[in-house]
């Protein structure tokens, strides 16, 4: 049922900054230094739940917006990736974005398990999206949840999680093949356990729809929407612990390696999730911030967030092996510690699988026209790039 509309009082926020960009029609009109806003209606009403919120101090200086992203060689190889777009000029040092501690998602303790925090996400993005009877603040988030990555989108088909059996064997890696079909173990025995019989206990509860319960599928997206967009954030000073946070806005921000941008703030009430400027920030430029802390190689790339990493802002475009692969090349050569030790057999059926096919084999396939499922050809792209790291390093 339709809310009745209610005459608001104009907020700060609405006088400038990004409702001050001209018809809420277009999402592409508006062009600033480096992309374009985005108006969306999808859009606008996020910014309303923004200003709701209390985090409207931010439309005066970030707004959604779409970039152009070069994935080939010619001028149509390129696409639109949306992210966060500065819309007015921002010193070092002064905040970015900020976000109230309660605006967040506090999906609990940190652990190694993305499943657990992913049955809370997934029953209370089922209480929206099906209009079940849920917790009046499930359905207030409705304008969030419509911006994360929907199910079966390119953003999570470009996982592992998703891939299918042969794409997995065509990365030519049995170590992130057994990490993934173990994470899809884990996904399937939370699904019996936890998800299943409450589904079929209550009407309410797991609804994807009006006529279908959430399936174990719907929970390995919610898995990876944990893995993928989740920030471990520190609890306060005496308690010692740290908890996964969706943090709206902020989750939004896309990846550079380089970013000098700095991610600060406490899971605590009263407390302010930030993006803090770490350089000058001009108008129109991305808000970009480091996955991974800096360190992760694509093999964690392709298997947490979705996409393979081409390097960082410093770093494109000069080298022809991104840093990201060099790193996994570093850890099965022994070169660095692995957060995950790896024995030297791991290192060993690593290095063994990549002799499968040579590199010019891998690119005479790539460019024959005959594979064409994305994930495949994402496969071939990541044993192209690790054959590459692997002979630099030799």
């Amino acid at each position: 049922m339709a809310k009745p509309k209610t005459k608001k009082k104009k907020s700060a926020a609405s006088s400038g900054g990004l409702k001050g960009f001209g018809s809420s029609k277009s999402s592409t009109k508006t062009t600033a230094a480096e992309g374009s806003i985005d108006r969306s209606n999808a859009a606008l009403k996020f910014y309303s739940y923004l200003e709701r919120n209390g985090a409207e101090a931010n439309l005066k200086r970030v707004g959604l917006g779409y970039f152009p992203l070069q994935i080939g060689p010619t001028d149509e190889d390129i696409i639109k990736l949306r992210g966060v777009i500065a819309l007015r000029d921002i010193p070092k040092g002064e905040p970015i974005i900020e976000i109230p501690y309660e605006m967040a998602i506090d999906l609990g303790r940190e652990n190694s398990d993305p499943t657990l925090p992913a049955t809370s996400l997934l029953q209370k993005y089922c209480v929206w999206k099906s209009d079940s009877n849920g917790p009046p603040a499930d359905k207030e988030r409705g304008d969030y949840f419509a911006m994360l990555p929907e199910y079966m989108s390119d953003d999570c088909l470009g996982s592992t999680d998703f891939f299918s059996d042969e794409a997995l064997e065509m990365l030519q890696s049995p170590l992130i093949k057994e990490e993934t079909l173990s994470r899809r173990e884990l996904v399937h025995l939370r699904y019996e356990r936890d998800v299943e019989p409450m589904a079929h206990m209550s009407s309410n509860l797991y609804r994807w729809s009006q006529e279908e319960v959430a399936t174990e599928s719907h929970l390995r997206w919610a898995s990876w929407i944990i893995t993928s967009r989740v920030l471990t954030v520190q609890g306060p000073p005496e308690s010692g612990t740290a908890n996964r946070l969706l943090i709206p806005l902020i989750d939004m921000c896309n990846h550079d390696r380089d970013s000098p941008h700095i991610l600060t703030g406490r899971a605590m009430s009263g407390a302010m999730l930030k993006v803090v400027a770490g350089v000058d920030v001009k108008a129109g430029d991305a808000i970009n911030i480091s996955y991974g802390g800096s360190v992760e190689g694509n093999d964690r790339f392709i298997q947490d967030y979705g996409f393979l990493d081409g390097g960082g802002s410093k770093e494109r475009g000069k080298t022809e092996v991104a840093e990201a692969y060099k790193i996994v090349a570093r850890k099965l050569t022994g070169r660095i510690r692995a957060m995950t030790k790896l024995t030297v057999d791991d290192q060993e059926r690593a290095l063994d699988a990549l002799k499968a096919t040579t590199l010019e084999e891998d690119q005479e396939l790539l460019n024959s026209g005959q594979v064409t499922n994305n994930d495949e050809r994402t496969a071939i792209e990541y044993r192209m790039g690790m054959k590459r790291a692997l002979a630099g390093l030799s």
